[in-house]
């Protein structure tokens, strides 16, 4: 008798212990981009740095325009972005405006303003196409968005990364432009490709879920439609953490530049974390919308980026 309550009494507590290990909540790691997170460099970033990058990969031009749909069955859903011989210009990732008219309110300070400007084009294999119409051969005529990030590296960590020609589709990433710590700009992928800045995403609006799907292999996202922008990240926010000390008055001043050009309404400015599905997101960390907001007030907006595809390469491809 007393061994069978012994018994009963183990199996109590093995039974209550296995309960109490089951109702623990799931432990999850938020990041910021966690393609970057291992290429991070844990050193003291200075505001005035030196940007280097591979000048050959900056030979070739992307094919300009988008593509009809993905293909359903692909053998490789991801290959390289079609390059063609001409050298890629400035004018491939904005298209200076002759004249503009600059809003009652714009301030001539803000006017006057003339950011630092880079080219360090992605390696093809880790942007791609823009399609007309998604997997299904639903038309994706969405209006873009702009989604905002942060890098948790060095801006030379990302352009390494960038640059990188990646076979492994789970390694390829990118975003449409960087702005450095000092203001530099740098672009990356040209508006009307589709660079690879947000996974399993969705924007929410007015009108509903907005998502496409492009590729069998991976759930929908807004990359179909969105431009990507990443803010490097200053040195004491180089770890997993909610918060840093925030992004310096260029990034800023140079962000609210770069976007018055894109004329996105503000209501369709978001950030990673806002879109993202998985949870793990936490981008832009100390991000000052309203400081942001103040900025971007005092550009004219104009249509110098031009996000998706021209009109012109829409009629052609589609005869």
């Amino acid at each position: 008798m007393q061994l069978k309550r012994l018994v009963a009494i183990a199996i109590f507590f093995l039974t209550l212990a296995i309960l109490i290990l089951l109702a623990e909540p799931a432990k999850t790691t938020v990041i910021a981009d966690a393609k970057l997170i291992e290429v991070r460099p844990r050193i003291t970033q200075k505001i005035a740095q030196t940007i280097n990058f591979a000048p050959e990969i900056n030979q070739s031009a992307p094919v300009l325009g988008c593509a009809i749909q993905p293909p359903a069955n692909p053998p490789d859903p991801s290959l390289p972005a079609a390059l063609t011989s001409l050298p890629i210009t400035l004018d491939r990732f904005r298209k200076p405006l002759t004249t503009a008219t600059p809003k009652p309110n714009s301030s001539p300070k803000a006017i006057a303003y003339s950011p630092k400007e880079i080219i360090a084009l992605a390696a093809a294999s880790n942007y791609g196409e823009r399609y007309l119409n998604d997997l299904s051969g639903k038309p994706t005529d969405l209006t873009p968005i702009i989604v905002l990030h942060e890098t948790v590296g060095s801006a030379n960590s990302v352009i390494n990364f960038f640059q990188e020609f990646q076979t492994n589709e789970d390694n390829q990433a990118s975003y449409h432009t960087l702005i450095t710590l000092d203001g530099t700009i740098i672009y990356f992928v040209p508006p009307d490709k589709r660079a690879f800045g947000a996974g399993n995403s969705v924007f929410i609006s007015p009108l509903g879920r907005e998502a496409v799907q492009t590729n069998p292999r991976y759930p929908s996202s807004v990359n179909n439609f969105a431009y990507h922008i990443s803010l490097e990240t200053p040195a004491d926010g180089m770890n997993d953490g909610y918060t840093h000390s925030g992004y310096t008055e260029a990034q800023y001043q140079s962000l609210a530049w770069l976007v018055a050009k894109t004329n996105v309404p503000i209501e369709r400015i978001t950030t990673h974390k806002a879109v993202d599905l998985s949870g793990s997101r936490i981008d832009p960390r100390s991000f000052d919308f309203n400081l942001f907001q103040r900025k971007l007030s005092e550009y004219p907006r104009t249509d110098e980026i031009v996000i998706g595809c021209p009109l012109t390469s829409q009629k052609s491809k589609r005869l």
